[in-house]
């Protein structure tokens, strides 16, 4: 059965660091893409980043590129958003997602949340002062 479960979000002042995880359940890392996504109040959930099965493709939306690093730990069955220089605008509940079959979906500079088939409950992260 799969099963992801996120970690790590909380309360954090602008310019701070946040580190989230994302551990799963079912499968092996090296065999399904997990993303990362995130939604906001009143907006559609936005994917931020992705990595390959393979390990060999990572993706970053541009709101987050420079600031947010994913990473994955073949032993802990763990993925990993580091999240640095953070802004109010961060502010969401963040989702870790997977598919066992169409990857990191990118359309158009887009990373589809439509493609993921299993969803964990979520994480909130809050930067505020």
């Amino acid at each position: 059965q799969v099963q992801l479960v996120e970690s790590g979000g909380g309360l954090v002042q602008p310019g701070g660091s946040l580190k989230l995880s994302c551990a799963v359940a079912g499968f092996t890392l090296d065999q399904y893409a997990v993303g990362w996504f995130r939604q906001a109040p009143g907006k559609e959930r936005e994917g931020i980043s992705c990595i390959s099965g393979a390990f060999d493709k990572i993706y970053y939306a541009d709101s987050v590129k420079g600031r947010f690093t994913i990473s994955a730990d073949k032993v802990k069955n763990t993925v990993y958003l580091q999240m640095n220089s953070l802004k109010p605008e961060d502010t969401a509940v963040y989702y870790c997602a997977t598919t066992p079959t169409r990857g990191c979906t990118v359309v158009r500079e887009t990373l589809l949340y439509q493609a993921m088939d299993y969803w964990g409950k979520g994480t909130p992260v809050t930067v505020s002062t």
